[in-house]
C-alpha cells in the first residue's frame, strides 16, 4: 500500500527480512548474513558464562579478564599489539555481561587474515603483564569507586543486591574486589571461559560460507576442547519492596523493576508493544506524560526488558528531588496498575506496532550491527525463522493480546524500588 506525505506519494511498503545462512564447521555452528556491497567483515561470538562466573570476593574477575585480551598477546606486548590493530584498521574487542563472555572484531576484507591472526592470538596466547594489569585495574577500581559515589550509581547496586542475594547477580564489582584480582586468577578464568565448545558465532558482511567455514577453524582451533561450565540459574527477584541507600544530594535516583514473562511466552511481544506504550517509547511513553510533561517532576523516565540466564526483568529508572520521591513512586505505581487493569487503547498499540515494525531495518545498517543483533537472538535462543516472522506476528497483535499480557506481566504489588538520595514521601 502506497502512502502520501506532504503531497508526494511514497513507494509501497515491502516486506523486510535478512537471509541468514547457517554455517558449519569444526562442530561450531554459525549465522551468516552475506553482503558485499562493502568491503567490511564483522564477527561476533560469545560463551555462556561472563560476570555469572565470578568468585564471592572477585567481582569484576570476569570484565579485567575480557580487557586483558587486547592488552598485549603471544610476542607483542600492549603497545604492539594495539600497534597491529590499528595499522590495518581493525576493531578488536572482549567483554563480559551479566552471563555472557562475548568478543568480536571488525575489518575491511583485505585485512580480515590479520584480524584473524591477532584476535586468535589474543584468545590463545594472552600475556597478561603485570604493567598492563595494574593500569586496568587501576582504572577500574577508579570507576567502580565513582560509581559508589553517585545516587544513580548506588540506586542500581542496590536494586540488584537487594534483588538477588544469594546469586552473582546481586554481586557487582567493588574497589576491593577488582583491586584483589591476580594475574593467576584471570588466567584461570579464561582457560576456563574461552574453550572450543558452547561458543555462538555470528558473521555479517563480505564473507561466504567457505569463507566463514575457515575463519570459524582458523579463530577457534587453538582453544581448548569442551565447554565452559554452565552458569547457575537466576532465582526468582526477591520482593524486596524498597531498598535505601543515603547521600547527600540534591536529587534522588530510582530503580524500580519486577520479574517479566520470559522470552519463551508467547506473550513476549505483546508485552514489548506493552512496554513502550507504559515505559519506553520517549516523550510518547505513559510514565513521560504523566511524571514529566504534566508535572514537571524529571527530566526522563523510561524502563526496558532485560534478560538474564533464561529469566526476564522489567528494570526502570528516573531521578528527581528529593522532596519529589514520594510523588513520583506513587505516580509510576499508579500507571503500573491501570496498564494491568485496563490495557492500552487502540491508537497506543497501532503507534507501537508501527514503531516497532518501521524500526527492525534500522538495525541492519552496517555488518557491525547486523552482527551485534544477531548474536542477541542466539543467546536468546531464537532460530533463524523467529526474526523473519516478526513483521507479521507484530502486524497481526491486538489491542486485546496487549491487554492480555498487559493482565499477565504487570504486577504493582511486587514493583520493588531501590532509591540513594535523600528521598522525601515514601
Amino acid at each position: 500500500m502506497s502512502e502520501t506525505v506532504f503531497g508526494v506519494a511514497l513507494p509501497p511498503r515491502r516486506g523486510f527480512s535478512v537471509p541468514i545462512q547457517i554455517v558449519e564447521a569444526g562442530g561450531i555452528t554459525a549465522w551468516l548474513v552475506e553482503e558485499h556491497s562493502l568491503p567490511v567483515v564483522s564477527l561476533a561470538w560469545s560463551w555462556p558464562g561472563g560476570q555469572a562466573m565470578d568468585p564471592a570476593g572477585r567481582e569484576g574477575l570476569s570484565g579485567l579478564a575480557a580487557g586483558m585480551l587486547t592488552e598485549g598477546a603471544g610476542d607483542l606486548p600492549s603497545l604492539a599489539f594495539q600497534d597491529a590493530l590499528r595499522d590495518s584498521g581493525i576493531g578488536l574487542s572482549f567483554s563480559a555481561g551479566r552471563d555472557a563472555f562475548e568478543g568480536g572484531f571488525r575489518s575491511l576484507s583485505e585485512a580480515l587474515p590479520e584480524a584473524l591472526r591477532l584476535a586468535r592470538l589474543a584468545m590463545a596466547a594472552p600475556r597478561l603483564d603485570a604493567d598492563a594489569l595494574a593500569r586496568l585495574k587501576a582504572r577500574a577500581v577508579l570507576g567502580a569507586r565513582q560509581q559508589l559515589e553517585t545516587p544513580g550509581g548506588l540506586a542500581r547496586r542496590a536494586f540488584w543486591e537487594a534483588g538477588f542475594p544469594s546469586s552473582p547477580a546481586g554481586r557487582l564489582s567493588s574497589p576491593e574486589s577488582l583491586a584483589a584480582v591476580t594475574a593467576e586468577e584471570i588466567r584461570a578464568a579464561l582457560a576456563a571461559q574461552l574453550r572450543r565448545e558452547g561458543v555462538l558465532v555470528v558473521a555479517a558482511g563480505a564473507l561466504d560460507a567457505a569463507g566463514l567455514r575457515a575463519v570459524l577453524e582458523a579463530l577457534f582451533s587453538p582453544l581448548p576442547a569442551g565447554a565452559p561450565p554452565a552458569p547457575a540459574p537466576l532465582p526468582p527477584l526477591s520482593p524486596f519492596g524498597v531498598a535505601r541507600r543515603a547521600i547527600a544530594a540534591p536529587q534522588s535516583s530510582l530503580v524500580f523493576g519486577q520479574e517479566a514473562l520470559p522470552p519463551a511466552d508467547a506473550d513476549w511481544e505483546a508485552q514489548q508493544v506493552m512496554l513502550r506504550i507504559l515505559a519506553g517509547g520517549g516523550f510518547t511513553s505513559r510514565l513521560m506524560r504523566k511524571v514529566r510533561e504534566e508535572r514537571g517532576l524529571t527530566y526522563g523516565i523510561g524502563a526496558g526488558l532485560e534478560v538474564l540466564l533464561g529469566r526476564a526483568l522489567i528494570v526502570g529508572s528516573v531521578a528527581t528531588e528529593n522532596a519529589q520521591v514520594g510523588e513520583v513512586w506513587r505516580l509510576i505505581r499508579a500507571a503500573w496498575a491501570e496498564m494491568a487493569e485496563a490495557g492500552p487503547t487502540e491508537e497506543e498499540v497501532a503507534d507501537a506496532i508501527a514503531f516497532l515494525a518501521g524500526s527492525l531495518p534500522l538495525q541492519f545498517t552496517d555488518s557491525r550491527r547486523t552482527a551485534s543483533l544477531l548474536l542477541g537472538l542466539r543467546q536468546a535462543g531464537r532460530a533463524p525463522e523467529w526474526l523473519a516472522g516478526r513483521p507479521a506476528r507484530l502486524a497481526a497483535l491486538t489491542r486485546a493480546d496487549v491487554a492480555r499480557a498487559a493482565a499477565r506481566a504487570l504486577r504493582p504489588a511486587a514493583l520493588a524500588l531501590a532509591v540513594a538520595g535523600e528521598p522525601q514521601g515514601l
